[in-house]
């Protein structure tokens, strides 16, 4: 029995796509739910899987073809594939040179849904806002990310040769919103820093009683997740973004939240942060950095969001300037903890001090409020109890 495998079918604010990789040759034989082939467009990509045990008996667009919504790309046929063509693919496998699967490799995408992530969107496919396709080809979404490493291909250093490989939509459309925020917005940032003893002192006494309590270990990203949503309500301005020539101030806050995988960065968003308590903060963070790990966002996961927090801190650095995501107008940058001198009642006393950096659209954010909304965050974890008392 022979089956068309197309293209899915695309959002409406996408026109087109193209093929970004074949996994699967025709005359090789393919088990039911194997991926066959990625699909990329400039905001989402889709995986098309084997719809059952079989073979691509014909593959009608190649890699870097420009395709359409329901386009058919290649003919499936069920069954066994005739002994000559796998023994063809065999040798097509064996002969394969190094180099033809280097490029091949090049244009991997971010955020590539495994068997289990693909079982669980199938499980959860009323809650998920997966893109729709054939009943014939199941599909996963796999989201990019707001900012992303792009994957290097493999390189073998011989002489002075060079290596071209095209840039993937995905890595070409984040560029393209990376330039677009510096060319749009008037970025500037301000830095303060952040003694970080009262929070660690206050993280030692009670994470033993709030992991057995809440069953989740009490971590760092909370508190600047607590302490951001009180600035954010003093400073509402910070969480507000332009629209043309309008300033729409949002009544609720959505917080990305910056969380590195395998395939690169990516910016899950935390909902109604300000309606969650410092446990449940903390328990929606980790969730979040969970489903980043297993490759398990969904496009609802990654959309919107008013303000963001990005920790480079976990990585070393001491000191950074993050790029906003438009249309958000400000990113608070997280860095390293690290004990130094600082002056404490007229006496030298080291301390663990961390920078914290605030990226701002200066079209709408002050200079004055920037400031002084990093200090609100400064004065919240230098003080704890204000995250309690709300003050």
């Amino acid at each position: 029995m022979n089956v068309d495998i197309k293209v899915p079918v695309l959002p409406e604010s996408v026109a087109d796509a193209s093929i970004a990789t074949w996994h699967k040759k025709p005359g090789e034989f393919i088990s039911r739910d194997e991926s066959l082939v990625d699909i990329e467009t400039d905001k989402v990509v889709l995986e098309v899987v084997a719809p059952e045990d079989g073979y691509l008996e014909t593959i009608l667009k190649n890699r870097g073809d420009t395709v359409h919504g329901e386009e058919v790309i290649a003919v499936f046929k069920a069954g066994q594939p005739p002994v000559a063509a796998v023994q063809v693919a065999a040798v097509e496998k064996v002969a394969e040179p190094v180099v033809e699967r280097v490029v091949e490799a090049a244009p991997a995408v971010p955020v590539k849904l495994g068997p289990a992530a693909r079982r669980k969107l199938e499980e959860s496919s009323a809650q998920s806002p997966v893109v729709s396709a054939p009943a014939a080809v199941k599909t996963a979404a796999k989201v990019a990310p707001a900012v992303a490493a792009a994957s290097a291909p493999s390189i073998v250093l011989d002489g002075r040769g060079e290596k071209r490989v095209p840039m993937s939509r995905l890595r070409a459309r984040i560029a393209e919103r990376l330039v677009q925020s510096q060319q749009t917005a008037a970025i500037l940032t301000t830095f303060n820093e952040i003694n970080m003893k009262p929070v660690m002192d206050l993280r030692n006494k009670y994470k033993d009683a709030f992991e057995k309590v809440h069953g989740v270990k009490l971590g760092f990203m909370s508190f600047f997740a607590r302490a951001v949503v009180e600035a954010l309500r003093h400073y509402p301005i910070v969480n507000a973004s332009i629209d043309g020539q309008d300033v729409i101030y949002h009544q609720y806050m959505d917080l990305g939240v910056a969380v590195s995988t395998e395939r690169g960065l990516v910016v899950p968003v935390l909902r109604n942060a300000d309606q969650k308590s410092l446990a449940e903060l903390e328990k929606g963070i980790v969730n979040l950095g969970r489903k980043a790990k297993e490759n398990a966002l969904t496009i609802e996961d990654m959309t919107g969001g008013t303000f963001t927090l990005s920790n480079g801190g976990v990585f070393g650095s001491l000191m950074s300037t993050p790029i906003i995501n438009p249309p958000q107008t400000g990113i608070l940058g997280m860095h390293k903890i690290q004990e130094r001198p600082v002056v404490e009642n007229g006496e030298i006393v080291i301390r663990p001090m961390m920078y914290v950096a605030l990226s701002y659209d200066h079209r709408l954010i002050d200079g004055a409020d920037s400031v002084r909304f990093l200090v609100a965050i400064k004065e919240c974890l230098e003080d704890p109890a204000r995250l309690i008392l709300e003050i």
